[in-house]
């Protein structure tokens, strides 16, 4: 059952389409990405779901409800992490989540939920004295104090350190196995590939591929490469031969194989049979950085545009 449906979604402004008919839909209980470079449309599609902006063409229904003529109702199974917002400094984790615990009629536990994000041994620790990751972890857990159904989050770790993104990473995980579905928006194609189910690619407004991280990198296609020290000399004009293989060059201190999907097998399968072992192994597969390019022609750095992403 689609939790999420978004269809022929079309925002104009200064009659510039930042969003051109978009359409998606969101399965229960699942993490279903939206990604992309900043300012693909990807917050105002979100922004438009949450029932903050009005479109101006396409139908969309969260729960089955109408953002725009069921708000009240909507919101009450909604949980929103918005991409900037910030408490009062002097505000305490405790009286944040009790003050948004009030808008609801049968909020969640507080203390539960203060354990769930790791937040109980930070109650009274004040907004600005909390760390990056501790206030992110805080607007989750007031996206959640209303138990809803649904949550959007977007561009959750940005300025976040690799340590703490990967633990909100966790979180999130963690949060989805409680039943909640979750919309998650990112420009971190690490992030998305990690906790989504399914993506849709933004750029310039549309969609340029739907499907799950890895059926997207598959269709887009993208070099796979094997580095690898042999354990005998190779002969690297014999490897070269096989069929899956389109490249292979000799480092000072290793040996690179480059191919197309099925060239990890072929190789491996090859050096076993000439009883050569492959030592310090590593392979690189594309990823949905890789599969950006494939499919827009631009790098992700390159298509990034300055500002909060629209």
């Amino acid at each position: 059952m689609a939790v999420v449906e978004v269809q022929g979604l079309l925002k104009c402004y200064g009659g510039r389409a930042v969003v051109d008919g978009v359409s998606f839909e969101v399965a229960d209980g699942e993490i279903f990405g939206v990604v992309g470079p900043n300012g693909a449309g990807k917050t105002t599609t979100v922004e438009c779901i949450e029932g903050l902006r009005r479109p101006d063409a396409g139908q969309i229904r969260v729960l089955g409800l109408d953002p725009q003529r069921h708000a009240r109702q909507m919101r009450r199974q909604l949980g929103v992490q918005l991409q900037a917002s910030r408490l009062p400094d002097r505000l305490k984790v405790w009286e944040a989540i009790d003050l948004y615990a009030t808008f609801y009629d049968d909020p969640a536990d507080a203390a539960e939920l203060l354990e769930l994000l790791g937040l109980t041994e930070h109650r009274n620790v004040r907004f600005a004295k909390l760390s990056g990751g501790q206030q992110q972890r805080l607007s989750i857990a007031l996206a959640l104090v209303g138990r809803p159904q649904v949550a959007v989050l977007d561009e959750l770790t940005t300025g976040l350190d690799p340590h703490a993104r990967r633990d909100t990473w966790t979180l999130i995980e963690q949060v989805r196995d409680r039943g909640v579905s979750i919309l998650l928006v990112t420009h971190f194609m690490e992030e998305a590939e990690r906790l989504c189910d399914r993506v849709a690619v933004i750029d310039r407004g549309r969609i340029v591929a739907l499907d799950t991280p890895t059926g997207i990198v598959t269709v887009a296609g993208g070099e796979h490469r094997l580095r690898l020290v042999p354990s005998a000399p190779v002969d690297r004009q014999q490897l070269a031969e096989l069929a899956e293989v389109t490249d292979v060059a000799q480092r000072p201190h290793e040996l690179v194989v480059t191919g197309n999907q099925h060239v990890v097998q072929a190789v491996m399968a090859w050096l076993a049979h000439e009883q050569i072992v492959a030592e310090k192994l590593r392979v690189d597969q594309p990823n949905l950085d890789d599969a950006f390019v494939a499919l827009t022609g631009r790098s992700l750095a390159d298509a990034d545009t300055p500002g909060v992403d629209r």
